[in-house]
């Protein structure tokens, strides 16, 4: 059986004033249309719940987390790298996505981002 390419993930941690939380999920609905239009198998933005500051690491300190804010963990799934960079090119492109990104939900100086090739997927 020949070995299927891995699955890519772009990952994103990112801070957001909590009375904003509510146009960020809106501009990442519309945004997550977008991206599954283009390519992307899965899109997940998550709101921290049980995420405390640590000693030495946390997501609270990885953004610089202020009092009125919340942590978003989010992450993209494609098909392989090749498929990122393609859709991604996509994505950048699409007229669309201007019109929906509100760049005053959250400081893009502090957003937390990478990709990385799956090591281990599993699900039921």
């Amino acid at each position: 059986m020949a070995k299927k390419a891995p699955e890519y993930v772009d990952g994103y941690v990112i801070a957001v004033p909590k009375n904003k939380v509510e146009a960020y999920q809106e501009m990442a609905t519309k945004a997550s249309k977008i991206f599954i239009e283009h390519g992307a198998l899965e899109v997940r933005e998550c709101v921290a719940e049980d995420v405390k500051k640590g000693k030495l690491t946390s997501f609270p300190q990885s953004v610089l987390l202020k009092r009125n804010e919340v942590v978003i963990f989010s992450w993209v799934v494609y098909k392989s790298r090749a498929e990122r960079d393609k859709t991604v090119k996509k994505i950048m492109t699409d007229p669309r996505l201007e019109k929906i990104m509100d760049m005053t939900t959250f400081d893009g100086a502090r957003v937390i981002y990478g990709g990385f090739t799956t090591l281990v997927s599993a699900s039921k």
